[in-house]
């Protein structure tokens, strides 16, 4: 964080000191987490559901806290203001406002917009010191958390907006102008929440209405393969690029492989020129994620083969999104348990089917897809399971294991039967480790997947510690993904779970 005085942070809040705060005091951080505080750190109490942070002022202060910013006056050093949240937002807002070369560029999408900002934080060094989120730091919260942590001389944000309604993804902007707005796609993933898959696509469009016009700088880049993506470039006065693999995007994947660990190579194509991309990220979804990265890059002067290198080098680095193990006793687990919706499902069986299939250097292996619930979905939800479970039957997946007991994952288990599959349904976690213990051998690819509150990265965790003969070794990773901490608490609301150890509960 650029280091503010305490007078300075009431300022830019619109707050007053009280509590004896000392006007002249420097915050030189900022923390949602009293028991996470460094020397100088402001703590921001965020009020939750069921939660209150003012609880934990005095413990923040005695951590090392300059002073708290506060929605009442505390008996400690505090900024008091009328919203915290609000107030943090104004706050990011003036830190990004004062740096006056940065380039703020914001994606959002129904899915892979933590894996495209991964990506982007890799890439786009090259153009100039570069600060992204940690995990999914998506939210109100999360996102002007981020933004605190600019430094003078950081030439980009790359700020990851995720929304549960109209109006969210325009407020995030209003935070954090952009320069450039990438959205990667329109799903059903909190169709529960928003009514509608239209209503998902005007929300995410939002973000391209707040670009700034094409000579202002303003680009929008957009998927060409996904229809309602597309049709967003009626909504701005910025510059259109587009990427994906139909003939007419301007940056485009041709002749895409992926390998036996399923990962995929391409050729970047990009106004006649061609450069060879080899990934080092899994699944075959993340050619577009890397297509969208390039044509951000692209757009900022990066050259193509720079961009194809820096992409070819690129790993990934938020925890439970595809990682891939493979244990002592010869059983590959793909941990992909963050969250999960319809089209990450598919395109996670899809990853799961390239890695065990017969290749022209190997044998078929034997694909096990243990799968959770996809929260949020509403009155899709029953319908989606089934698309679901159709789907590992279509992608040749020998075994399905559904855990859980409500009507939407019996769904997914049936229809995976009637389409001819082999399939089981278990109550929970536990249930579900002990029948992969008698079940997988050597040779195995096990898949775990399923919105993030159901908790299957318990089973991949159980698997990677447990499985028979392993005893906690683990004999090889592919690409080490860097373990952020944004733990999600289980047990909160969904209000709370920002408060006071995540600030980044992630949404659509």
């Amino acid at each position: 964080m650029i280091s503010m005085t305490l007078e300075a942070i009431a300022a830019a809040t619109g707050g007053r000191l009280a509590g004896g705060a000392d006007p002249t005091a420097v915050a030189l951080g900022a923390s949602t987490d009293s028991r996470a505080m460094a020397p100088g750190d402001l703590f921001v109490a965020v009020v939750g559901e069921h939660h209150d942070a003012h609880d934990h002022a005095a413990q923040a202060i005695s951590s090392g806290a300059v002073a708290v910013l506060a929605s009442r006056e505390l008996d400690v050093p505090c900024v008091v203001v009328d919203d915290t949240v609000t107030a943090l937002g104004r706050l990011a807002r003036s830190v990004i406002d004062s740096q006056a070369d940065l380039v703020v560029v914001a994606v959002t999408g129904s899915s892979g917009k933590t894996s495209t900002k991964d990506l982007l934080a890799q890439v786009l060094p090259a153009f100039g010191e570069t600060l992204a989120p940690v995990g999914s730091f998506n939210t109100e919260v999360g996102l002007p958390m981020t933004a605190l942590r600019l430094a003078p001389g950081t030439r980009v944000l790359v700020a990851e907006m995720g929304a549960r309604g109209i109006g969210h993804i325009r407020y995030l902007t209003d935070i954090a102008p952009p320069r450039i707005g990438v959205v990667l796609n329109v799903g059903s993933a909190h169709v529960g929440e928003f009514g509608s898959i239209e209503a998902i696509a005007e929300a995410k469009g939002e973000l391209v209405e707040a670009l700034p016009h094409a000579g202002a700088g303003g680009v929008a880049v957009l998927n060409a393969d996904d229809p309602l993506v597309a049709a967003m470039r009626s909504r701005t006065t910025a510059r259109v690029v587009t990427y994906g693999e139909s003939p007419g995007a301007g940056v485009r994947a041709d002749d895409v492989h992926l390998d036996d660990r399923g990962r995929p190579s391409f050729a970047l194509v990009h106004e006649g020129r061609r450069a060879r991309v080899s990934m080092g990220v899994h699944g075959r979804h993340q050619v577009s994620n890397a297509l969208a990265v390039a044509a951000v890059a692209l757009a900022l002067g990066l050259d193509l083969e720079q961009v194809a290198d820096s992409l070819s080098r690129a790993r990934a680095a938020s925890r439970w999104r595809g990682d891939v193990t493979d244990t002592a006793t010869g059983v590959t687990v793909v941990n992909d348990a963050y969250n999960a919706n319809p089209g990450s499902m598919v395109a996670a069986l899809d990853l799961l089917a390239a890695m065990t299939g017969v290749t022209p250097t190997r044998s078929a292996r034997r694909s096990v897809a243990v799968l959770g619930e996809m929260l949020e979905l509403g009155d899709l939800s029953v319908h989606e399971h089934g698309i679901v479970g159709r789907a590992a039957v279509r992608l040749g997946v020998d075994r399905l294991v559904v855990v859980g007991d409500g009507e939407a994952v019996q769904e997914m288990r049936d229809t995976a039967l009637d389409a001819g599959g082999s399939a089981v349904l278990v109550a929970d976690v536990g249930a579900a480790v002990a029948l992969l213990r008698t079940e997988l051998e050597s040779g195995d690819v096990v898949l775990v997947k399923a919105s993030r509150s159901v908790g299957l990265d318990r089973v991949a965790a159980a698997l990677l510690d447990e499985v028979p003969g392993v005893g906690g070794v683990v004999l090889k990773v592919d690409d080490p993904v860097t373990v952020v901490d944004d733990p999600v608490p289980s047990g909160l609301a969904p209000d709370e779970r920002v408060s006071p150890t995540d600030p980044s509960e992630a949404r659509a």
